[in-house]
Parts: structure tokens; C-alpha cells; sequence
């Protein structure tokens, strides 16, 4: 049997994807692993580091199951994030041993067991890593795993005496979000501000810090903590009222310091339009440690619940039940949790890959030459600091826009590395709407936001809450499209590498991309305009087309979806409310219609409804807000409306650090 075992070096950052037959020893000495086990030849895999014991640890597969056995390390296996010395280990599962995050996959005929032709790379539930050795999710069958039973996935409802009767454990909670990540941290955190006490919310998620997701897409995309956003975030995650924002915490900083011009200009890209100004972007570092502080005054550390979802089912008397899972010392360990008010904030569950880049990924097993921008691929640029070479770049937003920059620094060390730019297209003329009319340079469209600002709070915000489905898809499409920020250092940038060659823009269609005998990449394309092939032969290729939200390649979301036969909006997200819910999903209590269950959606996964930009800052701010504001109007316990006098106290609390209530 083998089986692919995919990591990330949490300290290099160095990305690893073998597959290997059973037995499999872990260690950090060669030498000190056995050869074989019970007659059987043992692949040994070797991980360095202090933490990591000479001979650490052992998966083997013993009547059927596969077994994962700490060989008396000093530091321990951590299982889904338990310490195990002996367990059953299942596809997906997550080993955590030294500074390793080690995932599970098995694999037929040395490709994965889906060798589908998706156009995504999916993040893997248990490391919230972006893992090309994960297939497309599926809605799980009583033949791939016995949990939930199948007598609690058929029924629309399910009672509280069923539950019982599985003799798994229950718990009850008034507010439960489903994520744990940003979404859920700004809600948790906008229910704690209205008076929400802290033993009545549970936020059930992979990771213990709400931006870890974020935060390694930041450092994939070569943003690490002292480099700026590249979007635009005026709102700030840690603080609902957005004042005082991070432009003048920084600068207020900087003016301690004496900086008085870094100071002033800091607060001129704020006040002023960006027509006159850059727009201001914070420090990745900054917004992070920001948020650590709010998680630890709102008490985060007991919200935060560590589990994965299974599927959600209406119970009968007006509530939800959960079914999750997780490791615990030897065994998986499953419960239910039954909540009246749920919020779903799963975030993106895939990258957008490019298919033909896919496929060669696929069939080549090359996932060094051919990278997502939202992978690790630090070797990319080590490699070229040192000997130099050709990368190409698909996609033209604001993440190809930072690789680009990523690469020129990289030229400062070793003046031999050339830029290919592939775009489909020629863009001559930018997009308009109305009156308003983007600037196009080099093939690049400005804008300092994802959508046109007055998406976020304005009139076209107030438009397309009133608009029908059809008008919204109408206007999406006429706000939208790819657009970066208009940097002037990154502007230079590109003109400089025109002007002296080192990068060039082509246009056209790829036709296929394949390896060459040396060890590189063969692009061949059809030229724009041209009834002829190029080839282009690179060392790199990295594909920054962006990520996935559709709610198929979610298996919670599409067993919700397929269960309770939910609607789609027209981008293939959940269709919402404006004030967020899923009404569809309204589970009455026949005694008492104020005790009806209700469900809330936030982030990408309901692009296409009432709001632009929900997957921003402020998005996630205003969908919880308005999701509170619809459960103030039902009574939902312990929750006050935010406003006047009461918003003003909470205020002065979060200014002095103070537990909300």
C-alpha cells in the first residue's frame, strides 16, 4: 500500500510531497531507523531539527487500519493536534512531529486516488495548507465512514432522543460559527462587544489563531509581516468601530519617533482621495498582533473549540446539531453540538489553478517548476538568487503584482533573472461604469480596492441590496474584474524591466505546457492576433490567478446544499439574505416562534448576494453587524443593540484593553 505523505517545514518553509509504500520510519538518523519491519522493507524518511528524535516514529497498516506509533521520541507525535503515542490514523489526518505538519493521503498507481481534471488546488482541513495531494472534496457515505450514522444523515430533523442514543457526546450552545477563522473572529468578537457572555458562543475550527489561514496565504504570497497588504484596509478586524485605524496607530507611532514626515504622509494617504494619494495599507505584522490582542480580551482561548464538521442537521425542537470529530488518545473522537444561532464562515476552500497548468502538474508530478503564488515557493526565489533564470507569470492582479515585486528584489542579488508576463489579452481601455473609468497602464488596471469603493458603505452598496439576482450578476460584473493598486514604486518597477528587457509581456492562448529533457518547462501558446504557436521555455512557472469560494468544493456546504435542497445564487455561492441568512435553513419551534433556529453565512461563500466585498475586512464587519442586528430583532439572548451610549462604552473599554463584559 502506499500512501502520499505531504508537509510543510513550519521553520524553512520547505514543501514536500513523496509518496512511499509501507512501512514508513521517521527520524532524524538514517542510521538509527530500521530497515525493515516484520520482513517487510521500511521507507524511511528523514526530518531534521532538534525536536525531531533519532528514530521518531512509525506508520504501519495492521489488519486494515493504518497506525501511526511514537517509538519513544523525547517530543511526542501530535495526532489533529493531540499528543498520541499509538492511534489509528485515516486519510486527511494531520501528523505534527518537531516543526513538521505531516497530512495523510493514499494514493493508487502513484497518483492520488481522484485524478480528476480540477482546476483548483484545495486546502487541506486539518493544516489549512494549500495541498495539491488533496482530490476534490466528496459528501461523505456511510461506506467511507461511519460517523455521523446514516439514521442522523437521512432526516430533514432529527430529535434529541436520537442523539442520545448514539451515546456520543452532546453539548448545548446558545451562538456557534463554523470556521474559526476571520469570519467567525469578527463575529464572536461583535457578540462580545453586544453583551454576549463568552460561555455562550463556541467558535469550532482546525486552528486556535482566527488568522492563521490568512496569514500563511499573506507569507505564500510573499507578503511576511514588515511588508504592506495589497489591497486596501482602512477597517481594521481587532477594532468593529475602525477608529482609531491602523494609519494612525502608525503614525502616531512614527511621530513618537520623530518621524513627522513618515507621520504626515501616513495620514495624507488616509484623508486623501487616491486619486491624489496611494492608498494607505497596513503592515501584515501589525494587523496580526492587533487581533492577538482583541482574541485575548474577548477570551477567545475559551470560544475556540478544536473539531471538524461533518454536516449540520435541523433538530425538532427549533435548534441545529453539529456533528464533528476529532483525535483523542487512541482513537477519533466524535460528539454533537446542538446550537440555536449558527454562523457559517468557512472561508475559501480551494486556490484557483489554471487547468493547463493543473493538468501538467498531474501528469508530470512536478510541483517545483509549475506553483499557485498562494503555495509556499520559497525555493523559487532561492534558486534564482543563486543561479539565476526565467520564470513566467499568469494573471494579473494584485497577488501577480507582489510575485512581480517579489522578483525584482530577488534581481538585486543576481542580475540574470528574466520575467515572461503571459496574459491572455491586451487590455487597452479599463473598465467603466457610469462616469467613473479605470486607468490602464502596461495592461494593468488600477484600482485601489477589490470593488469600487462605494460598494463597501455607499450608494452602489444600498443598489445592489435593492436589485434582483439578475441585476446583481448584471452589476458584479460591471464593478469587478482584475484590478491591482496604483503603487508607484511597483509601477516603476514594470517600466523599468520594459525598458531594459529583463521583463516582457506576451499575449496568448496556451495549448499545452510540458517538461523539457533539461529539467524545465515548454509553454506552447497561440499567439493574440496571430494564427501561429510560440513556445516559451522558463525554469518557473507560477500561476496567481487567485482562490475558490464556490460552494462545491466545500463538502460541508454541498452536503447542506444537497440535503436541504438549498438555492444557489447565480456565481454558484449561498443564496442569502440581506441581512445574511439562509432562510431557507429557518428551523421553527412550533411552542415558540421567538426559539426558531436561524443560520448566517459570511465571506466569499455569499459573493453574489447583497454585498460586494465580502471576503474585505469591512465585509466580514458589516455581514456580522447586520446578522446581529436581525437577531436583536428576534430577542436572541444576551444580545444588545450596538449604538449610542452602550457603543461608546464598549469603545472606551477595547481603547483600554478592557473584557467587554
Amino acid at each position: 500500500m502506499q500512501i502520499r505523505l505531504s508537509w510543510q517545514n513550519l521553520e524553512t518553509g520547505e514543501w514536500r510531497t513523496p509518496v512511499l509504500t509501507l512501512p514508513i520510519a521517521l527520524g532524524r538518523v538514517f542510521e538509527q531507523m530500521p530497515s525493515t519491519v516484520n520482513g517487510e522493507k521500511v521507507s524511511r524518511i528523514v526530518l531534521t531539527g532538534e525536536r525531531v528524535s533519532r528514530f521518531h516514529g512509525l506508520i504501519t497498516r495492521e489488519q486494515g487500519n493504518l497506525m501511526i506509533t511514537d517509538t519513544g521520541s523525547r517530543n511526542g507525535i501530535l495526532v489533529n493536534g493531540i499528543i498520541q503515542t499509538r492511534c489509528c490514523i485515516q486519510e486527511g489526518d494531520t501528523l505534527q512531529i518537531g516543526q513538521y505538519n505531516i497530512s495523510i493521503y493514499f494514493v493508487t498507481n502513484n497518483f492520488t486516488v481522484s485524478n480528476q481534471k480540477s482546476s483548483q488546488i484545495f486546502f487541506n482541513s486539518q493544516t489549512n495548507l494549500p495541498d495539491p495531494g488533496v482530490s476534490a472534496p466528496t459528501i461523505s457515505s456511510p461506506n467511507q465512514e461511519s460517523f455521523p450514522p446514516q439514521s442522523l444523515i437521512d432526516p430533514v430533523q432529527v430529535s434529541l432522543t436520537q442523539l442520545q442514543a448514539t451515546g456520543l457526546p452532546i453539548e448545548q450552545i446558545d451562538y456557534l460559527t463554523i470556521g474559526a477563522g476571520l469570519g467567525s473572529f469578527i463575529w464572536v468578537d461583535s457578540l462580545r462587544i453586544s453583551g454576549v457572555k463568552s460561555h455562550q458562543i463556541m467558535a469550532l475550527g482546525m486552528e486556535n489563531k482566527p488568522y492563521n489561514r490568512y496569514q500563511r496565504l499573506c507569507l505564500n504570497s510573499q507578503i511576511p509581516p514588515q511588508e504592506r497588504l495589497r489591497s486596501n484596509s482602512d477597517s481594521c478586524p481587532d477594532n468593529i468601530w475602525g477608529w482609531p485605524s491602523y494609519a494612525l496607530r502608525e503614525s502616531y507611532t512614527e511621530w513618537r519617533k520623530g518621524k513627522f514626515l513618515t507621520a504626515l504622509n501616513l495620514l495624507w494617504q488616509v484623508f486623501s482621495e487616491p486619486t491624489f494619494a496611494e492608498t494607505y495599507t497596513p503592515r501584515s505584522g501589525h494587523v496580526f498582533d492587533a487581533i492577538d490582542r482583541e482574541a485575548n480580551r474577548i477570551d477567545w482561548s475559551k470560544i475556540y473549540r478544536y473539531g471538524r464538521v461533518k454536516n449540520i442537521r435541523k433538530t425538532t425542537d427549533g435548534r441545529y446539531v453539529i456533528a464533528y470529530s476529532r483525535s483523542t488518545e487512541n482513537r477519533r473522537d466524535h460528539g454533537f453540538i446542538i446550537a440555536r444561532y449558527v454562523h457559517l464562515a468557512t472561508g475559501y476552500p480551494a486556490i484557483q489553478s489554471l487547468p493547463d497548468l493543473q493538468t501538467y502538474r498531474e501528469q508530470t508530478q512536478d510541483f517545483k517548476s509549475v506553483v499557485n503564488a498562494y503555495e509556499h515557493h520559497q525555493h523559487i526565489y532561492d534558486y534564482l538568487e543563486q543561479s539565476g533564470g526565467t520564470v513566467i507569470i499568469r494573471g494579473r492582479g494584485i497577488v501577480a503584482s507582489r510575485i512581480l515585486q517579489r522578483l525584482y528584489e530577488a534581481r538585486s542579488k543576481n542580475s540574470q533573472i528574466q520575467i515572461l508576463h503571459l496574459m491572455r489579452s491586451p487590455k487597452a481601455q479599463g473598465n467603466q461604469f457610469q462616469q467613473a473609468k479605470r486607468t490602464i497602464e502596461n495592461h494593468f488596471e488600477f484600482q485601489p480596492f477589490n470593488w469600487p469603493k462605494s460598494c463597501w458603505g455607499g450608494d452602489l452598496r444600498q443598489q445592489l441590496e435593492t436589485a434582483n439576482p439578475q441585476e446583481r450578476l448584471q452589476l458584479l460584473e460591471q464593478w469587478g474584474g482584475t484590478t491591482t493598486a496604483n503603487r508607484k514604486d511597483w509601477r516603476n518597477i514594470i517600466n523599468q524591466g520594459l525598458r531594459q528587457g529583463w521583463y516582457r509581456i506576451t499575449f496568448g492562448t496556451v495549448e499545452r505546457v510540458e517538461p523539457t529533457s533539461v529539467g524545465r518547462t515548454l509553454t506552447t501558446i497561440r499567439e493574440h492576433g496571430l494564427n501561429a504557436n510560440l513556445q516559451l521555455e522558463a525554469d518557473f512557472i507560477i500561476d496567481a490567478t487567485g482562490l475558490e469560494a464556490k460552494v462545491n468544493t466545500n463538502p460541508l456546504l454541498k452536503d447542506l446544499v444537497v440535503h436541504y435542497n438549498l438555492p444557489l445564487n447565480a456565481l454558484g455561492r449561498l443564496s442569502v439574505a440581506n441581512d445574511f441568512e439562509l432562510v431557507e435553513m429557518r428551523n421553527s419551534n412550533i411552542t415558540n416562534q421567538a426559539l426558531s433556529g436561524r443560520i448566517y453565512a459570511t465571506g466569499a461563500i455569499t459573493l453574489g448576494g447583497p454585498y460586494a466585498a465580502v471576503d474585505s475586512f469591512l465585509g466580514l464587519q458589516y455581514a456580522a453587524l447586520i446578522s446581529l442586528e436581525s437577531l436583536v430583532s428576534i430577542s436572541a439572548p444576551g444580545l444588545n443593540k450596538l449604538k449610542g451610549w452602550r457603543s461608546l462604552f464598549q469603545w472606551f473599554k477595547w481603547v483600554n484593553n478592557q473584557h467587554p463584559n
